[in-house]
């Protein structure tokens, strides 16, 4: 019975919980000023994070593939930063100039300097775009991959994809003999 009573509890309050931060995400009130300055600040810290990263790396890392059929260090970094123009412009309706592939797939931007101008270019977009928001903007209902969510749950998404691919290439760094930069939490 206590086992019974314990689960109850468990499940009512993670139901509880998931029903506030679903509230939270719908309800375009539930965005504040200081949550926009700090997910303004948490870009500005992935943006010199990223930096760091490229810093780290050379030429030759910037087309460095570890297996045949993964990208590149520099493609992995041109993906960040097509997903951010895509992402950040579905999300806060700023449009954008820079069309999905046409990064990653370009002859152009094969040495670390041309890499990093067009990722830093994409994070200031996503900055600016960010700092042109309102509270009341953030909770508008977008669809972004065909999935339905909140502008403010659409940045998230895509602040957790940048994360994700910047954490990649960490491997290849290391792969190439170059320690990582250290984490950046705050």
């Amino acid at each position: 019975m206590k086992k019974t009573k314990t689960l109850l509890f468990l499940f009512f309050g993670i139901a509880s919980i998931t029903a506030m931060v679903s509230f939270r995400q719908a309800d375009p009130g539930a965005i504040t000023t200081d949550d926009m300055k700090q997910m303004v600040a948490n870009w500005e810290r992935a943006k010199i994070y990223t930096q760091e990263y490229l810093n780290a790396s050379t030429d030759d890392v910037v087309n460095f593939k570890p297996t045949p059929e993964m990208r590149t260090f520099g493609q992995q970094m041109l993906h960040l930063a097509e997903v951010n123009y895509a992402m950040a412009s579905g999300a806060t309706g700023k449009p954008t100039t820079v069309s999905f592939g046409s990064l990653e797939k370009s002859d152009q931007l094969k040495t670390k300097a041309a890499v990093t101008k067009a990722v830093m270019d994409s994070y200031d977009f996503v900055i600016a775009a960010t700092k042109e928001m309102t509270e009341a903007k953030m909770g508008e209902p977008v669809k972004i991959f065909n999935f339905d969510m909140s502008r403010a749950v659409a940045l998230d998404k895509l602040f957790e994809h940048q994360t994700h691919h910047r954490g990649q290439t960490t491997v290849y760094l290391r792969l190439k003999g170059i320690v990582p930069p250290n984490e950046k939490l705050f």
